[in-house]
């Protein structure tokens, strides 16, 4: 790009999470653009890609308003939880990280042989009783990994041992499923359409799979990821033979601990990129039109960026009509660029972590390294040669 007036950026960046939520990360890029393009237009899209915020962005999207209902935590502690209904009350829009969330629990509490997604399946149920016919589950952020047994089972599902006895549907249970009873599944499913919007394109099992490349960072020890691993594969296995679908190789079916494998085999539910959903129903392409610049990024721009997520996405969409893309993230550890113009971690070198996550520290973080990166420190100037 040549060194030049900008006159149009569009941020498109999802949450830093623990530090900004996505609108957060979208005003300090905007303030730090504004300190030395004054009089850009800077376009700021809330958005996310099946993780935290996914809700909020598709509600701002396309309509609606936020309601409560009861739930239970990863851990089985009672809270409120909110989801979405569109204007027309037919779709709801559930972040199951509002129920099943990671964020919900201390780092002490982290286990997922021991966590469930059944506040999640709360949710659905309370949706399907208000009424909607489709329902959109935003697979992101979870603290889980039992391929959505915990949903299914608050949904009237029953996952039995060799004994006929039901199961809890936590990471821990999925070993000794010899046996699925659908008899008592919520009548409204038979009539509803479910939507799984992944951030992830992970299989369900196996060295890629959810168990291996997720479950680390929930809570699980090496000794647990494979325990939890094999208990997904025997999930498969046994789904497979109950559904007739094999589910273990399907893309995105190890989203959110295998809650992608769990929908789709047992609620016929479409997998589709969340941060795709989210692009379109915003309509990303119509307004990137024209830009100079977009800006985009995460907490932490890694290898699992490459998987799917929202800045990859971004990069494809913004990339094909020529527009350069510059991704931001607190930490940048990822091995190859994909594409970007450029990758910039905001945090100064020497920054602690737990300095670094602090909300006032990443905001100001993220101002002053969009401010650095569109000045021109060899003439002391506004540029772009950066990128």
């Amino acid at each position: 790009m040549n060194d030049e007036q900008l006159r149009k950026i569009v941020v498109a960046a999802d949450s830093f999470k623990g530090s900004l939520s996505s609108a957060e990360v979208a005003e300090a890029v905007a303030l730090g653009v504004r300190e030395v393009f004054p009089e850009c237009e800077v376009v700021c899209l809330d958005v996310a890609d099946g993780g935290e915020g996914t809700m909020e962005a598709l509600l701002k999207a396309l309509g609606g308003a936020a309601v409560e209902c009861e739930a239970h935590d990863p851990l089985m502690r009672p809270l409120r939880a909110e989801y979405g209904i569109s204007a027309d009350g037919g779709t709801a829009i559930i972040d199951m990280a509002a129920a099943s969330g990671l964020t919900l629990l201390r780092e002490d509490e982290r286990n997922p042989l021991l966590t469930t997604t059944f506040g999640t399946g709360e949710m659905v149920a309370h949706a399907l009783r208000s009424g909607c016919r489709r329902v959109i589950i935003g697979l992101g952020g979870s603290a889980t990994n039992d391929g959505g047994t915990g949903m299914l089972t608050a949904l009237g599902f029953r996952f039995l041992d060799a004994g006929g006895t039901p199961l809890p549907g936590t990471g821990g249970s999925l070993l000794h499923i010899a046996s699925v009873d659908a008899s008592g599944a919520l009548p409204q499913l038979a009539g509803t359409a479910f939507t799984a919007a992944c951030d992830v394109v992970n299989p369900l099992c196996g060295p890629d799979g959810a168990a291996y490349v997720y479950a680390p960072q929930k809570g699980a020890d090496a000794a647990m990821v494979e325990t939890l691993d094999h208990g997904l594969r025997n999930f498969g296995t046994v789904t497979e033979r109950f559904s007739g679908r094999n589910i273990t190789d399907v893309r995105g079916a190890g989203a959110a601990g295998g809650m992608g494998a769990g929908m789709l085999a047992y609620l016929n539910a479409e997998l589709v990129p969340g941060a795709e959903l989210l692009l379109d129903a915003m309509r990303f392409d119509e307004i990137t039109a024209g830009a100079d610049l977009v800006i985009t990024g995460e907490g932490r721009i890694d290898e699992q960026t490459l998987m799917g997520k929202l800045p990859v996405r971004v990069l494809r969409r913004a990339s094909a009509p020529g527009i350069p893309v510059v991704a931001l993230g607190g930490q940048v550890t990822i091995s190859r660029n994909p594409g970007f113009a450029k990758m910039l971690s905001v945090s100064p070198a020497g920054c602690p972590p737990e300095t670094a996550m602090l909300p006032e520290v990443a905001f100001s973080n993220v101002r002053n390294a969009v401010a650095e990166l569109l000045w021109n420190a060899e003439d002391n100037s506004p540029g772009t040669a950066a990128f």
